[in-house]
């Protein structure tokens, strides 16, 4: 479309922006979960992980191979299985994709264009996210901008200055920038390739190999090669892939660029983690990675607005939000990530299959499914996956499970004690309990004199500071922990939630394991610096202050969750023995490489030995770390209890060859690398506080546009745009009207509600006054407080003079409507002048 020209229409147009209505797409009878059973313990006795190629999912399925596949079918199969009366595809926006850019320095006499910001934000527009969306992904994806996607509640936050950006497909745009910026950095182009001192700049492009990120890749690749540059293409499944990319320094250059993907474990409602991982270089998941002696990618301003975000640093949802905001704006500036998709994946299922739960956000692959589906009369349940085990997939629970392999497996093994509500995106109580009390943003707690801290000189629980105060207390209760036990038969203790305490503060500030764990440790110390104290208040309660408010209590008790009680205390003092003491191992990838050792996995046969052989040592010394378990005035464990947990540590290891001890309603018994096969069994114990029907949620409630009705815009006259939006709980009607030529905001605001499910926006004549006939653009989000996706239409309208606005013309928004293309955008990039231009999967 001629961008010098507003195209004519003769009346209003109203069309669908996008698919960002994920349905609900499961059986009617999934509301009706029948547990199997009342006996404590999962579902099903036996759940067994194997690994099938995605091209052959649908297949093993049909032939009853398997019962649910954990991996999001391809497109085209996708479609095909949607078609076969023996298979249920549920759909969710589990995954995204990106691309990391790498922008350290290059050696004297080279060139890396990545290092420069403006080559890296001209990228934006040099990546046709609109293809990969329709085209590679088939409408089974929606495009990105930002570190968050249409489905996220986050990008209501966000939302005008995504859509002010005008992020969009413009090559020639891109390649003006690039050229102008390659120029003044000394570049020349020869022949149509970027030269620098004499030689062709080459880019090492690492492309996935596994699903669609293959033909993005290449996609992106022919981009590039169009733009001037020289790439040369390395072609990697997940394991080589991530060792290249995130355990080398950037600076020797094994690759310049990565099609990332990236699974989401919960829902989230008020994000702080993802958009520091995705963008904040403190946090450890940018370029260098906090790994010492690495090159570091570094931007100050984001690291300081990441940390006030992190920390609760703010007042109010608003002050929240202008940090996010602000977190965005840089992020997109700096283009170290440029954000492609969100993945609608399709998770392929037996129609057998009950007792599933759809986390709005992970659909089934949340922790809750597993843990209640089965098939009438099967007492087994098979689970696919295009892999099981990788040589990065690595079982340790301080610097492992990085990757969606191992976690969809480890996430049946443990009760965590707070998880995400499935539908709000808010934490909740799992396995533990929590109460809040908090001075509120700006006031202040008085600690007790007898909580305690842990200080790395002294080695022990120190009392706290006296006037040592703190802005919220959180109190625990761990009951539904301690009346119960570990998979290997002992009684789950305050001391199992104490040590882990312990171990990531003494990581964090114990001068010598810093220097060991070096990434580890100074991404933790700006969390771990704002407690305050903790305080055991009785045999299953312990108190933790911390400086931190959220305008949302169950984050004040999340961030207070200092202890996932995921393995028993004597696991965890074996493997800080080795890695410590030792020095046999390592808890990180980069301290693995760096010292020469074993990146510790507990499923792996060589690592349990080296758990084993430690824990035999300290049983045989009678030696436990005493002086971890004296909190003020409690003696934790005593020698007895002790030798007993020692014995049947030493016990399992023996029997299964692993040292993977956890709480939760499965136990691992089989792991089987070469084969890529692993075997839960149901843990049964009479104790254990949970059966089927504890976990199970099902259906997520539906929030969607029913319709949405115009009058034409008349310039200088008030409009009215009427609309009809169903869903649970109190709705929120949001609107933004732009100049689609321009890039311009042009009105903003918040929908009337006039009924039950009709609210009104109103367009006064101050506004329409302004407008120039021809296209508009009005998107509209709706949001519940029940859930935390969202819903979002886009709808063309003209603006025409008063005189020639027409009668009411309803439009029905129906789903499935395709979006027109529409005029090139005016730029307008976050900070950057056109002149000068969120676990791995």
């Amino acid at each position: 479309m001629p961008t010098g020209s507003r195209w004519k229409v003769l009346g209003l147009v109203a069309v669908l922006l996008l698919g960002l209505e994920v349905l609900p797409n499961v059986l009617a009878q999934s509301q009706e979960y029948r547990p199997p059973h009342q006996r404590p313990g999962p579902a099903v006795d036996r759940l067994l992980f194997r690994s099938f190629h995605v091209d052959l999912a649908a297949a093993a399925l049909q032939a009853k191979e398997m019962d649910f596949y954990a991996f999001s079918l391809k497109t085209e199969s996708a479609r095909q299985a949607k078609q076969n009366p023996a298979i249920q595809v549920y759909e969710a926006p589990a995954s995204s994709i990106s691309l990391i850019l790498n922008p350290a320095p290059a050696p004297a006499g080279e060139l890396n264009p990545f290092s420069l910001r403006e080559v890296r934000f001209a990228l934006q527009y040099a990546v046709n996210r609109e293809f990969i969306a329709r085209e590679i992904y088939k409408g089974l994806a929606e495009p990105m901008v930002g570190h968050v996607g249409p489905f996220d509640y986050d990008y209501l936050t966000v939302y005008r200055q995504v859509k002010e950006a005008n992020v969009t497909y413009d090559p020639d745009f891109a390649r003006q920038q690039i050229t102008a910026a390659m120029t003044r950095a000394g570049a020349e182009l020869r022949d149509g390739k970027w030269h620098f001192g004499g030689k062709p700049i080459q880019l090492k492009f690492i492309i996935r190999v596994e699903d669609e990120r293959r033909e993005v890749g290449d996609l992106v690749r022919g981009e590039l090669e169009k733009l001037g540059f020289t790439v040369s293409p390395v072609y990697h499944s997940f394991a080589p892939a991530i060792l290249t990319v995130y355990s080398t320094d950037p600076k020797l250059f094994e690759w310049h660029l990565y099609t990332e993907g990236w699974g989401r474990s919960a829902a989230e409602r008020y994000d702080f983690g993802t958009i520091n991982s995705m963008a904040a270089p403190w946090l450890g998941n940018m370029p260098g990675w906090q790994e010492v002696g690495f090159w570091q990618y570094e931007q100050p301003r984001l690291d300081d607005l990441g940390k006030k975000l992190f920390q609760g640093a703010f007042t109010s949802k608003e002050e929240r939000d202008q940090l996010y905001q602000e977190m965005t704006r840089l992020a997109l500036d700096e283009s170290v990530r440029i954000w492609l998709a969100t993945v609608v994946n399709s998770l392929p299922a037996s129609r057998e299959v009950q007792g599933v739960t759809q986390d709005i956000a992970a659909g089934p692959k949340s922790i809750w499914t597993l843990r209640e589906a089965y098939v009438p009369g099967k007492d087994t349940l098979t689970v696919g996956n295009v892999w099981v085990w990788t040589e990065r997939s690595t079982w340790n629970p301080i610097g492992g499970f990085g990757d969606v392999y191992s976690n969809d497996i480890w996430q049946n093994l443990h009760d965590p004690p707070l998880w995400r509500d499935p539908f709000t995106g808010v934490p909740i109580p799992f396995r533990a309990t929590y109460q809040v009390t908090t001075a509120g943003p700006t006031g202040k707690l008085d600690v007790p004199a007898d909580a305690v801290q842990w200080d790395a000189s002294a080695k022990a629980f120190v009392p706290v500071p006296g006037g040592t105060r703190a802005t919220s207390k959180v109190t625990f209760n761990y009951s539904k922990y301690f009346q119960s036990k570990w998979h290997h038969g002992q009684p789950i203790t305050m001391a199992d939630v104490v040590y882990p305490i312990y171990q990531a503060f003494d990581l964090a500030f114990d001068k010598n394991k810093s220097q060991v764990e070096f990434a580890l440790a100074v991404t933790s110390r700006p969390y771990l610096q704002t407690v305050r104290g903790l305080r055991i208040t009785g045999p299953e309660t312990l108190e933790v202050y911390v400086d931190y408010w959220h305008f949302v209590e169950a984050y004040i008790a999340e961030y207070a969750n200092l202890s996932g009680v995921s393995m028993p205390w004597e696991v965890l003092a074996a493997m800080d023995q080795l890695v410590f003491q030792d020095r046999r191992a390592a808890y990180s990838d980069t301290a693995a490489q760096r010292f020469g050792v074993p990146w510790i996995s507990l499923v792996m046969d060589n690592d349990a030995r080296l758990v084993r052989r430690t824990l035999l040592e300290l049983q045989g010394k009678g030696s436990y770390p005493t002086n971890v378990f004296k909190v003020g005035n409690a003696t934790l464990v005593t020698p007895e209890q002790a030798k007993e947990r020692y014995a049947a540590a030493i016990a399992w290891v023996q029997k299964y060859g692993m040292a993977v001890i956890s709480n939760g309603p499965f136990q691992l018994v089989r792991f089987e690398p070469p084969a890529q096969f692993v075997q839960l069994d149901a843990f049964r114990d009479p104790t254990y506080p949970f059966k089927p029907g504890s976990w199970y949620r099902g259906v997520p409630p539906v929030l969607r546009f029913e319709r949405i009705e115009a009058t034409g815009i008349g310039i200088g006259a008030p409009a009215i745009i009427n609309v009809d939006v169903r869903g649970p709980g109190q709705l929120s009607v949001q609107y933004l009207l732009l100049d689609p030529l321009t890039g311009k905001l042009v009105a903003q605001g918040e929908a009337k509600r006039v009924g039950d499910s009709q609210y009104t926006i109103q367009l006064p004549e101050q506004v329409t006054s302004g407008m120039k006939a021809g296209p508009y653009q009005l998107f509209v989000t709706a949001s519940s407080d029940q859930v935390s996706s969202l819903a979002e239409r886009r709808v063309a309208l003209e603006a025409r003079a008063a005189g020639e606005v027409g009668q009411l013309i309803p439009t029905v928004v129906a789903l499935g409507t395709p979006v027109p293309p529409g005029p090139p955008p005016a730029r307008r990039g976050f900070g950057c002048s056109p002149s000068l231009v969120r676990v791995s999967r």
